[in-house]
């Protein structure tokens, strides 16, 4: 890797050189990798075109056709396709022109062509490009292409489901990155694509310790600007991950801002979409939903966020429809992967268990695809609900403790949180009160921890009701007044202790007996100790 720190100083020093003598092509690629490392992307692009330019006076093509390259895929980094692409024909034109003689930037000309190809879904043809294109890198001794190459290669194998060894060529890949002098915007490429990449599969282990490595690595020149909205995008998500929500928001602020200074990135849909999950979760509903719209605009769909945003809201015909018909649209079992989830808590929420018990078993046979604990996790999660609902409560039991125990492996509060809740609803109805208030008990704690706003009010909800009806129906008062009685106390004495008229106790007693179905003080107080329901009085 390039051992320049300062591309700040780099930047002015040759300004100031380019100003007072021509400079050679060799410093002007110098000049152009410091503007646009500092954010000077306009800039950049043209003096790397003087380098171009001035390699080709010079006869030296290998050097102008990798020029070519790089300026292709920074445009096509930053969106603009059209003349990204036309760089890269151009390059492609002077190889042919110079009667195609073998050379490495020959290999880097393979690597567009490979990644249309993989994007279309033709993972097998790219692999076959990416191959070419190491083969001529290790022939050449180039590790920019033999980076890059891997890089492809491993994604190719990914998608063509052999996740285990696309994964090891990516580790291999980062190796390289880490000791090699690869180009630095050959590392910024690689480490965002390979963290991508391992979060679409879930292996989030592999995602928080790239993420750290990019962390370092820009943190080592402070003042670069790609690839820092991308990594900063990255770190918010692990750091949401593992419970630091606000932290998280930080973060993913500042994401935002870098990614949309003109002319803007696309990484940028991905920041807003993490933003308005994490508004989502804290209960900021109307910031969730400006931020799900600014994601849309930026080109990420707002699924299945959106849709659980609706649930949130009680807009549960929304809800259902949204996911429904993102689902339809969804073809890719990765993305589906992501969709299934929500598509089962909706389902359930309006009472169509057998869709949700389908959601489930699809989502099953996509986790022995990709072989991800988070997805175990997940799908156990998801079938333990199901059978909560269809009341099968020892099934449902296994499900989730299966599940809860790879979330706190994985170490996820959030996710285990809600896994307890639903474990804290099937000891419920298993009538094991004390278990019940101990998984119910620990939700709650997380939540609060998290100030996640919509699942707290959600399960003091649950927790209210469960005590009214542990209660009988007695009312706070009645709960009161009997404690009391149980006590030995006479009516005239409970009149004291609560302040209220020794008629009004009389009133209460034939009310708890009424509810109780006792005819005596005895009879109340045996039924009260039995059942446990003087827990709720004061």
């Amino acid at each position: 890797m390039q051992k320049i720190e300062n591309w700040t100083r780099t930047y002015t020093q040759l300004y100031k050189a380019d100003r007072e003598h021509t400079l050679e092509p060799k410093e002007l690629e110098t000049y152009a990798l410091a503007a646009y490392l500092i954010g000077r992307d306009a800039e950049s692009f043209k003096i790397l075109d003087r380098a171009h330019q001035g390699y080709l006076n010079r006869k030296k093509t290998e050097q102008a056709v990798r020029c070519a390259f790089w300026l292709g895929l920074m445009f096509i980094n930053t969106g603009e396709m059209a003349r990204g692409s036309g760089w890269i024909a151009r390059g492609e034109r002077l190889i042919k022109d110079g009667k195609g003689a073998d050379c490495a930037e020959k290999g880097l000309l393979l690597l567009p062509a490979a990644l249309g190809t993989l994007s279309a879904g033709h993972a097998a043809k790219a692999r076959t490009l990416f191959e070419q294109a190491v083969t001529i890198g290790e022939q050449f001794g180039d590790v920019d292409l033999i980076a890059l190459g891997r890089l492809g290669n491993g994604q190719a194998l990914i998608q063509l489901g052999d996740v285990a060894k696309g994964i090891k060529l990516l580790d291999e890949t980062m190796v390289a990155v880490e000791t090699e002098e690869v180009f630095p915007i050959a590392c910024g490429v690689i480490y965002c694509a390979v963290i991508e990449t391992c979060r679409k599969v879930w292996d989030l282990g592999r995602a928080q310790e790239w993420t750290s490595a990019l962390t370092r690595w820009c943190d080592a020149q402070p003042d670069i600007i790609p690839f820092r909205g991308q990594c900063l995008v990255r770190r918010a998500e692990i750091i949401q991950f593992h419970g630091e929500w606000h932290k998280a928001l930080e973060e993913i602020g500042s994401a935002c801002k870098l990614l949309t200074r003109p002319p803007g990135e696309p990484a940028a849909g991905e920041a807003f979409y993490c933003k308005a999950e994490l508004f989502r979760l804290l209960g900021n509903f109307e910031g969730a939903e400006d931020c799900y719209r600014e994601a849309s605009k930026w080109g990420r769909n707002p699924q299945p966020g959106l849709a659980l945003l609706r649930l949130a809201q009680g807009q549960v015909d929304a809800a259902e429809t949204a996911i429904r018909n993102t689902l339809k649209e969804t073809k890719d079992n990765r993305k589906r992967a992501e969709l299934l989830p929500a598509a089962v808590r909706i389902m359930i929420a309006v009472k169509r268990n057998e869709e949700a018990l389908d959601a489930t078993k699809e989502l099953d046979n996509i986790v022995a695809e990709f072989d991800a604990p988070y997805l175990y996790a997940m799908s156990s999660h998801c079938r333990g609900a199901v059978f909560l609902t269809e009341g099968s409560v020892q099934l449902a039991l296994d499900h989730l403790q299966k599940a809860l125990k790879i979330w706190n492996t994985l170490h996820l509060p959030y996710e285990s949180a809600h896994t307890k809740e639903l474990i804290g609803l099937v000891y419920s109805k298993m009538d094991d009160k004390d278990n019940s208030d101990l998984a119910l008990a620990a939700a709650k704690w997380v939540y609060e921890q998290l100030k996640a706003r919509p699942d707290l009010q959600r399960i003091n909800r649950l927790l209210n009701q469960q005590r009214n009806h542990e209660a009988f129906g007695l009312t706070l008062r009645e709960l009161q007044v009997l404690r009391r009685v149980a006590s030995g106390k006479t009516n005239k004495s409970v009149a004291g202790d609560l302040f209220i008229s020794e008629r009004t106790v009389d009133r209460h007693v034939s009310n708890i007996f009424n509810k109780l179905g006792v005819s005596s003080r005895v009879e109340a107080t045996t039924f009260a100790l039995r059942n446990k329901i003087l827990d709720n009085a004061l």
